[in-house]
């Protein structure tokens, strides 16, 4: 199904998604990869705030490359979600409702999805350059020293992503597997 939604991701909206569902984003969303979930985790541990206002917030797994001129910023696909996982459950549990990257999760963070009600969302890799066509702007707001791996706020419009984990705990990398192997 076809779905067109704006952040902030609240629950009920994320709650209304399934996993298979064409999905258009527009809004604000955030963009952190490696370095920055790191510094984001100690930043919880040290007691001190997240960089960006996390509740019902969409990070997006992006290091882009350099915009070149006339640019809002240069290729900007996803990077491998499961380098983020040993941080994710703690971010959901904070209020993050939405992730964005590609390839699979562990299942830590696919229970921390259910119990949190989040989605995880995958962007098409090597589609880059035409993923950085929707977003509209692009500010570093943290951890400029990271350079591509600094948080970025972006705004997007129909922001094209497949919803791969809804609410429930439906992994449509496995429910897509099986499909395939029962039509062989």
């Amino acid at each position: 199904m076809e779905k067109y939604i704006n952040t902030p991701l609240t629950e009920v909206t994320a709650k209304s998604l399934r996993a298979g569902d064409y999905v258009y984003i527009t809004g604000l969303i955030y963009s952190a990869r490696d370095a920055a979930h790191k510094r984001i985790y100690e930043s919880v541990i040290d007691g001190k705030e997240i960089p960006f206002p996390i509740k019902d917030s969409i990070v997006y797994y992006l290091g882009p490359t350099p915009e070149k001129e006339s640019q809002v910023i240069g290729s900007a696909g996803p990077t491998t979600s499961s380098r983020m996982d040993k941080y994710t459950p703690m971010l959901l549990q904070k209020g993050m409702k939405g992730m964005i990257g590609k390839g699979k999760r562990s299942s830590e963070v696919i229970e921390a999805i259910k119990k949190e009600n989040g989605v995880y969302f995958a962007a098409v890799g090597g589609a880059g350059a035409l993923l950085s066509k929707k977003i509209k702007s692009s500010k570093i707001i943290a951890y400029e020293d990271l350079g591509t791996e600094a948080i970025r706020e972006l705004y997007v419009e129909n922001f094209p992503v497949i919803v791969v984990i809804d609410t429930e705990g439906n992994n449509l990398y496995d429910t897509a597997i099986a499909e395939y192997k029962n039509k062989r």
